[in-house]
């Protein structure tokens, strides 16, 4: 990378101050063209912005001078700390934009930079883009592990145990006559170190998954028709985002409404009324997607008979208990209109939610992450399973590949670009 990218990497303006970010080998001689002085590595000054064409005054800045290649992106990088204003940012950037070899950057490319340069690994990444996205408090400390490393750090021992594994098994192939390789044993300290490591990653397997906790955990809303289910839903997320009417059938498509309860991250879904017979083609449509909702709920919120509940582990809900009628149904007895025992179904609804979401401490891993952990698992169970050396040898090289997978250090532009394209400007 022998261009330098410059952008602002903080707020949108009009702020306070605003942070203009320069990495590249041109960063120090953009910061001396603008103003004048490198400032000693790390230390804040407060300098002068001047216009490198005619010399005219941008700004009263603090700058700041990173030398690589121990920086953010692994480069030579430069900080302006400017006043905030559109104006403002707009003349610092534009006399940037003159000095050669410097451009605009793209999004992501300040991160993808820290990546190409070994500051960051694919895993930091996506914490590191599930934090930008954080909406709730369970979100922020599951990306925050993720993005400090947490992850990283046990895939790398993982690494660490499969070169010992490897090397022990070349060894037991090809030194086994050798007076100073010992091999009495030694396949069965291999065997054992595959079943730990197996063990470890089957483990790993089983955390909560990344787009559940980005997403929310789905919760489908679902019964007969005029069952209260739309007048629930507007309880649940406090707001009028579906129609209430006495009249069935007003609900012909899925809602789906994002909302957040005590700090968890649901995304309520409210559907067609299910019943033998549509009475047009419209419904019919509505009530398949309503199936195809349930199919993909994590929890249901059955508000009719309990016998036709589509799921076993489907909660029920005895809606409409102002009306009377909710009368000796069994299930939650509430009513979204006067509120009585909505409480209750919160807090069931957080108990169900916090099973399926990281707890404190713990990270959530993207599909990428769980599959190309199941990938190492075969190939784990694969070496486990088989009593030949070269086809154990063969299979620890494969599940290397596999770490290289989790890591980043193997994978396709397609999906690195997919994944930095998603980053904002200035990241």
């Amino acid at each position: 990378m022998t261009d330098t990218i410059f952008a602002l990497s903080s707020g949108a303006p009009p702020a306070g101050i605003a942070v203009i970010r320069i990495s590249g080998p041109a960063a120090g001689r953009a910061l001396l063209a603008l103003a004048g002085q490198l400032p000693p590595p790390r230390r804040a000054r407060l300098a002068s912005l001047h216009d490198p064409r005619d010399g005219a005054l941008l700004d009263r800045a603090l700058i700041l001078w990173f030398p690589g290649p121990d920086t953010a992106t692994g480069e030579d990088l430069a900080e302006l700390h400017c006043h905030g204003g559109r104006a403002v940012i707009a003349a610092v950037e534009q006399a940037l934009g003159m000095l050669e070899g410097l451009r605009r950057a793209e999004a992501g490319e300040f991160t993808r930079r820290a990546f190409a340069n070994g500051r960051m690994d694919l895993n930091a990444v996506e914490g590191l883009s599930d934090l930008l996205a954080a909406e709730t408090q369970q979100q922020r400390r599951a990306a925050l592990l993720m993005a400090e490393g947490h992850f990283s750090r046990r895939v790398e021992g993982w690494r660490r145990t499969l070169l010992d594994l490897s090397a022990m098994t070349e060894a037991a192939l090809d030194f086994s006559d050798e007076d100073d390789v010992p091999d009495q044993g030694m396949e069965a300290r291999i065997d054992q170190g595959v079943h730990g490591l197996a063990r470890e990653v089957e483990a790993m397997l089983a955390a909560p998954s990344a787009e559940r906790l980005r997403d929310g955990v789905r919760v489908v809303l679902a019964g007969p028709p005029n069952a209260g289910k739309s007048t629930l839903l507007n309880r649940l997320v406090g707001r009028e985002a579906a129609i209430v009417s006495d009249i069935a059938g007003t609900t012909r498509d899925r809602i789906e409404v994002p909302a957040a309860l005590h700090g968890t991250a649901f995304l309520f879904t409210d559907t067609a009324g299910l019943r033998a017979e549509a009475d047009d083609a419209i419904e019919a449509i509505g009530m398949d997607r309503a199936r195809g909702a349930l199919d993909a709920a994590d929890i249901i919120l059955w508000l009719g008979p309990a016998e036709e509940a589509p799921r076993a582990d489907a909660l029920l809900v005895a809606a409409q208990c102002d009306r009377n009628m909710a009368m000796d149904r069994p299930g939650i007895r509430l009513s979204a209109v006067t509120g009585e025992g909505m409480d209750r179904l919160t807090s069931i609804l957080l108990e169900r939610a916090a099973a399926l979401l990281p707890g404190e401490g713990d990270y959530a891993l993207h599909r990428r992450q769980r599959e190309a952990g199941a990938q190492l698992h075969r190939h784990l169970s694969a070496a486990q399973a088989s009593d030949d050396l070269l086809i154990v040898a063969e299979e620890l090289r494969q599940a290397r590949q596999a770490v290289d997978l989790l890591t980043g250090r193997a994978g396709t532009e397609d999906m690195l670009d997919h994944l930095f394209a998603g980053f904002c400007i200035g990241k």
